[in-house]
């Protein structure tokens, strides 16, 4: 079993003076939401926002280039009008993404990683490709 965490807290006695004890922390017994529900305030409304360390907001797209292949290869992606889509891309070399969107967008890119953003504004499908390798990499279907 885990060592538990031990939380000081005040226990006041009878003449009034505070001593300290130990409580042990135990892990709640039911699913935690990460999000915090609407409160009322002397008549304003406030929503806490939603923690989140892990992923940026909007659509995660992976692509790998390494020799004259890519990967994904023609597949489709389900993207939301107006969110951001951020591509991860790890190259073995700079290269650089046609996105046939309207207006058009180069992408440029180095050798390694790296994270571009970009917003599809107009719902459709736009592709995504390598002219460099003569290769569609994927599809946006913008909704």
């Amino acid at each position: 079993m885990p060592s538990q965490t031990r939380i000081p807290r005040a226990i006041w006695t009878k003449n009034g003076s505070p001593t300290r004890q130990a409580v042990r922390m135990v892990p709640p017994m039911y699913p935690v939401s990460r999000m915090a529900p609407r409160i009322q305030v002397a008549g304003t409304r406030y929503t806490a926002a939603h923690v989140s360390s892990s992923k940026p907001s909007g659509t995660t797209i992976d692509i790998t280039f390494k020799g004259d292949t890519v990967d994904p290869n023609g597949v489709q992606k389900k993207v939301k009008a107006g969110k951001p889509v951020t591509l991860h891309i790890v190259a073995d070399k700079p290269g650089e993404l046609h996105v046939h969107s309207s207006p058009e967008q180069e992408i440029e890119y180095e050798a390694g990683t790296a994270d571009k953003t970009l917003t599809i504004d107009q719902p459709g499908v736009v592709d995504v490709e390598s002219h460099t390798l003569e290769k569609l990499i994927f599809q946006l279907e913008v909704r």
